[in-house]
């Protein structure tokens, strides 16, 4: 993996970690279902406007069965998941437990794509689920059937990511990361407008500046960006290598939920947090080459 790609990842991490900070900002106020709906329908059109000004083509016409699935598999459902499993979870346990998200990524090619797994990529694969108990089982939380419910909702979640992540590395081939991500996001608003009319709020009260900033955050930075950069990483080192992502992203969600919520971060989280992360040199493979090209700096 290039040092351009490692920097992708990061960035898509830092975002994808602050996402979960902004669902837990907005859930509680606007519910999961109206939350997500704003999160991907603003994206569409942040990203509509985009391809105006460059005079790009997303091909609706050819692909948009293929962009129903792919919003449903990989935003609309998971995203509306993860907003309903905030609402009793905090920023930093959602983000850790988001971090599942490669393990199901690699069992989902085993089983679909028929990709053997090495002793050392399943070793990490257990390392990962250790790292991930450790976390889950020694932080401040509560586990109380609402919690626990939560939990598997996150996880399913997971699963979720899992799927889409290889659907569209087999489906979308040729399609630009650009057209993807537009595609993905107008599918998913599509596909949640019955849902977001049963669930619209009595009143808009409660609707604050912090809860709009969250909205338009959650919609341009960790939408409309970040999916750019996710097809970009798909395409560029394949479905299990970029969902390796999400092992990163806890510790960003840890980061901004400590410093925006003041939310606890414990020893034994950290500890845990490592042991996850040290399963990605298990699992894949991040060496830090540079190739010839990369060795001449231009000023």
């Amino acid at each position: 993996m290039k040092i351009r790609d490692l920097c992708a990842m990061f960035g898509l991490a830092a975002l994808w970690g602050a996402s979960f900070l902004f669902m837990r900002i907005a859930a509680p106020v606007l519910g999961p279902i109206l939350t997500i709906e704003s999160r991907v329908s603003i994206a569409a059109i942040a990203l509509i406007i985009y391809i105006i000004f460059i005079h790009h083509s997303i091909q609706l016409k050819k692909w948009w069965k293929e962009y129903l699935i792919i919003g449903t598999l990989n935003a609309a459902l998971p995203f509306t998941l993860i907003a309903t499993a905030e609402l009793h979870l905090n920023a930093s346990m959602s983000s850790i437990l988001n971090s599942l998200t490669p393990l199901c990524t690699a069992l989902v090619v085993w089983i679909w794509l028929k990709e053997k797994l090495t002793l050392k990529k399943w070793s990490g694969i257990f390392v990962g689920i250790i790292g991930v108990i450790i976390l889950v089982g020694f932080s401040p939380i509560e586990f109380t059937k609402i919690n626990i419910l939560s939990i598997g909702l996150s996880v399913l979640s997971t699963v979720c990511y899992g799927i889409s992540g290889v659907y569209a590395k087999k489906t979308f081939t040729h399609v630009p990361p650009l057209s993807l991500a537009i595609g993905q996001q107008l599918g998913a608003a599509i596909v949640m407008i019955p849902f977001s009319l049963i669930f619209v709020p009595e009143s808009t009260r409660a609707i604050s500046t912090v809860i709009v900033f969250s909205i338009i955050g959650l919609a341009i930075f960790c939408t409309s960006i970040a999916y750019l950069l996710y097809f970009y990483l798909l395409n560029r080192v394949g479905p299990t290598n970029t969902l390796s992502v999400t092992f990163l992203i806890p510790v960003f969600g840890m980061i901004w939920g400590s410093l925006f919520l003041h939310e606890i971060i414990t020893l034994n989280m950290i500890i845990g947090l490592l042991i996850i992360l040290a399963s990605i040199l298990l699992i894949y493979e991040v060496p830090l080459k540079i190739t010839r090209t990369q060795k001449h700096i231009h000023h």
